[in-house]
């Protein structure tokens, strides 16, 4: 859907102006090149996006869904193309935005275009023609390669949440035909992987049973800056307070608690009872500074000055759960994530109450964010579940 961003600007001005003459006009085109490039689109959709009459043209449900979206897009590239060069927006190609987005990333013409399956003189030239229009260079030669300048990284990032848009467009346009497109992409935090996500999906597939879903791990920084590319849909897992940065939305499902666990062999089973000073003789397997888990797990021992020397920094389970059986090690995690371990035998409660460790788990969207109906229906079961 986004192979002609020029195509696309013509739809929207029939879509909004009701008349392929003025649209015509606004666009600077002739009336059977507007007609034309709105056939096009029609022929790629499968699918009537307009109703003529003598009084007008009007958008079907699917062309005003197909409207909604290119108006997004535009709303997102037109500014970051304007503020380049004021005949960005009407000459930019995305064949050009494409080139960009892949130069920013790679920092190399070689690799860029190996990325996007192309020989690397056709980027080198599609970069240049876009320094040309901005009568200004985009990337600087540095030694660690071609680093791109501000403003060509701001273009760069609206491009990709543009191309996002469109390709929800695709998935809306899909929808309204009776088929599937597109994927769900969640990135997961370690308690939703192991509490909510698995049922989510099961409950997702019965009504969807043949969408892909994509689930996404890692930390929660390489999450987050997924979530703001536009290649993630949404993160569930423990919120930040604040929210980490203005353009995302964060929403509670349901809060968690935190439980100091150990192997059953372990000394401070004994039946004493346990004290802060006791802990703190003891190497521990914890969460990554920054994360909510680690900041309680620090504000624990603050009384003490400082938090325990000899720390395992992982967010896996597995590895918490083969340590702390192999040897005296403690871990600090999620209540309900550990859970499963109680009931299998293979981890033990500390008898330690944590006060305060109680935590919102939930949902961190783009702030601007409109999902698809499929997307939609993940989240219901996500909100459901909680």
């Amino acid at each position: 859907m986004n192979g002609n961003l020029r195509h696309l600007r013509v739809f929207l001005a029939v879509a909004q102006l009701g008349s392929v003459t003025r649209a015509a006009e606004q666009c600077n085109i002739s009336q059977p090149a507007v007609t034309q490039a709105t056939s096009k689109l029609e022929r790629l959709a499968g699918t009537a996006l307009f109703r003529r009459s003598p009084q007008g043209v009007f958008a079907t449900p699917a062309g005003a869904a197909l409207a909604e979206r290119i108006r997004r897009a535009f709303a997102l590239l037109d500014p970051a193309l304007a503020e380049l060069s004021p005949r960005l927006p009407l000459t930019a190609t995305a064949a050009q935005l494409q080139a960009l987005i892949a130069m920013r990333e790679a920092e190399n013409f070689t690799l860029a275009a190996r990325r996007l399956g192309l020989a690397q003189p056709t980027v080198h030239r599609a970069i240049t023609q876009l320094e040309q229009e901005a009568a200004r260079p985009l990337f600087e030669r540095t030694s660690y390669g071609m680093v791109a300048t501000r403003p060509a990284q701001a273009l760069a990032q609206a491009a990709r949440l543009a191309f996002a848009e469109l390709a929800q467009a695709e998935a809306d346009l899909a929808e309204a035909a009776g088929h599937e497109v597109g994927r769900i992409v969640v990135g997961a935090m370690p308690l939703s992987r192991s509490h909510v996500l698995p049922r989510a999906i099961a409950g997702f597939r019965q009504r969807r049973p043949t969408l892909p879903i994509r689930v996404h791990d890692g930390p929660y920084d390489d999450l987050l800056h997924g979530l703001r590319r536009g290649e993630i849909d949404f993160l569930i897992g423990a919120l930040r307070d604040p929210a980490p940065i203005g353009d995302v939305a964060q929403e509670v499902l349901f809060h968690d608690s935190l439980a100091l666990v150990c192997g059953h062999a372990h000394p401070l089973l004994a039946g004493d009872p346990v004290t802060l000073a006791d802990l703190a003789r003891f190497p521990w397997v914890v969460a990554a500074a920054g994360t909510p888990t680690r900041q309680h797990f620090d504000a624990l021992f603050a009384p003490l000055g400082a938090p325990p020397l000899r720390i395992v920094e992982s967010g896996s389970m597995m590895l918490m759960r083969e340590l702390l059986r192999e040897t005296d090690h403690l871990g600090c995690i999620s209540r309900l994530q550990v859970a499963p371990e109680f009931g299998y035998g293979t981890l033990a409660l500390l008898p330690f109450e944590l006060p305060q460790s109680a935590r919102p788990i939930g949902l961190t969207l783009r702030a601007d964010w409109m999902p698809t109906r499929a997307q939609n229906d993940f989240l219901a079961a996500l909100r459901a579940l909680a």
